[in-house]
């Protein structure tokens, strides 16, 4: 059997500090579960519950265990968890990573989300050697469209009902970041 993937700490931006998941992060879960968007495309328990929120950590843990990526909770200079990003290698025999993210509201337009996502590609273009790392963004979410775009991401496309969202598939803004690009 493989070691589980060992999630490092990362420095972001100066202020920030992305780290493995803890269960003191359980106030994050809570906010994040009253987010009109973040538990419809994530596994953030809604409505939230302690057992409920555990379970999620849990979660994040297995994902480092069973060698499907990398979850890193984004943390303020005061210690203040305010979101995840995440990098799955599903998809790293054919030389391809995905990132997902999000940040609570009330971290939001500090850019929080930019300054993590530019942590992980950086630590993932230039110390995993991933050739080519993936995002989708839906199109009405500017605020991720900057993300993405800021983090030096290229749109390559629509993709038309390319992923299930709440009762309904939606379109997705495909991005990538080759290592070259770096």
């Amino acid at each position: 059997m493989e070691q589980p993937l060992d999630v490092p700490e990362l420095a972001a931006g100066g202020v920030l500090t992305l780290r493995p998941w803890r269960l003191s992060d359980l106030p994050l879960v809570r906010e994040a579960s009253e987010d009109d968007y973040i538990p419809l495309i994530t596994t953030v328990p809604t409505p939230y519950s302690e057992p409920a929120g555990v379970a999620f950590i849990e979660r994040q843990w297995g994902r480092a265990t069973t060698r499907a990526g990398y979850t890193f909770v984004v943390v303020t200079s005061d210690d203040r968890p305010v979101g995840q990003v995440g990098l799955w290698l599903r998809d790293l025999a054919q030389g391809r990573a995905s990132l997902g993210y999000w940040v609570v509201k009330s971290a939001r337009g500090r850019g929080v989300a930019v300054a993590a996502v530019d942590a992980v590609v950086g630590w993932a273009l230039r110390d995993l050697r991933i050739p080519r790392l993936e995002l989708w963004v839906e199109p009405w979410n500017t605020a991720s469209v900057r993300t993405a775009e800021r983090a030096g991401f290229r749109r390559e496309g629509l993709l038309r009902r390319w992923q299930q969202v709440g009762d309904e598939r939606r379109d997705m803004f495909m991005y990538s970041l080759l290592n070259d690009e770096l």
